[in-house]
């Protein structure tokens, strides 16, 4: 089984984080009868010193090399993934993809009906790559933005909405689609550095979202266990403005 992560700033992660696709592979691994690669023609995080997805520092320089593979990038969205997704799908020989997307779509660049228009592409061209591909989707998580912008606010229940009427429209049963649930327990005050970016314990909650979907669906693997309450290796980061997409 070949998984690829797909997202955006929130997948790739930034140099010096362990990011949510480290902690799943984690929990891979730690069910050794369970056969899986990672795939992805990208591998680094984005880079804030040059603005670029460049940095190879994982918190964990023992993330194997092939682990680390995905297609996420900073500053891209359905928009951006639509397009690419055949590609990346046949060249990896992707099995289930995980997704989670749409919240800089919104916050830069398409209203909610656009960015369900565009995610609906999305899976159109997945599956013109493979016919079975299975597809693990995660809502928007309003970040700190949405606590003062209301119509943001409205803009993103609104694209949940429209996210879970593709799932039910588009599912087939040689292609699952599945809609997995809001990270129990997520607050973006204790689980991210800065209002939209996960820190330790929200890197847990995210790979815990996709972990447990597919093994409430699929019994793929097992429960994925426990959020730790503290990281004593990974601190938390000051808060930092949230760069504009690049």
């Amino acid at each position: 089984m070949r998984f690829l992560p797909v997202g955006d700033s929130m997948t790739i992660g930034r140099a010096g984080d362990f990011t949510w696709r480290y902690r799943l592979w984690q929990h891979l691994e730690s069910f050794p009868g369970l056969r899986y690669e990672i795939v992805g023609p990208r591998s680094t995080l984005y880079d804030a010193e040059t603005g670029a997805p460049g940095s190879t520092a994982y918190a964990d320089p023992a993330f194997p090399s092939a682990a680390r593979r995905h297609l996420a990038g900073w500053g891209e969205g359905w928009l951006h993934m639509a397009p690419v997704i055949a590609d990346a799908v046949r060249r990896g020989r992707a099995d289930v993809l995980l997704v989670s997307l749409g919240l800089i779509d919104l916050g830069f660049y398409t209203d909610s009906e656009q960015t369900a228009a565009n995610a609906r592409a999305f899976i159109a061209n997945a599956r013109a790559a493979n016919a079975h591909v299975r597809m693990v989707l995660l809502p928007v998580i309003p970040n700190i933005r949405a606590a003062s912008d209301a119509p943001f606010a409205a803009e993103c229940a609104r694209f949940n909405e429209l996210l879970a009427k593709a799932v039910a429209d588009l599912d087939e049963p040689s292609s699952p689609l599945l809609l997995a649930t809001h990270p129990a327990g997520y607050d973006i005050h204790t689980d991210t550095y800065d209002g939209t970016h996960p820190g330790p314990s929200g890197e847990h909650r995210l790979a815990g979202a996709f972990a447990d979907a597919m093994h409430q669906a699929w019994e793929l693997g097992g429960p994925y266990a426990a959020v730790p309450s503290t990281s004593p290796s990974q601190p938390a980061r000051r808060p930092r403005p949230q760069p504009l997409p690049v």
